[in-house]
């Protein structure tokens, strides 16, 4: 797996993972990883590619969100 960030629109920052599934895992075992990653862990998924051999390849993002301070320290 690996992780990359960009920025797609203004002020909207993605973070990527690349996930690569096993071509004997079932469709519905497929499913059930991609619903646990998308509750637990706040990725969607943003493409998905199933070579010739049979491994899904997957890419899921979430939005990296960045909080500002309210308070300033003096």
């Amino acid at each position: 797996m690996s992780r990359n960030r960009t920025a797609l629109s203004r002020g909207v920052e993605w973070e990527f993972r690349d996930v690569v599934l096993s071509r004997h895992l079932s469709r519905n075992a497929v499913r059930q990883a991609l619903v646990e990653m998308a509750e637990h862990g706040g990725w969607e998924l943003d493409r998905l590619r199933i070579g010739n051999d049979g491994v899904r390849r997957v890419i899921v993002r979430r939005k990296i969100i960045r909080q500002r301070a309210t308070l300033w320290a003096s």
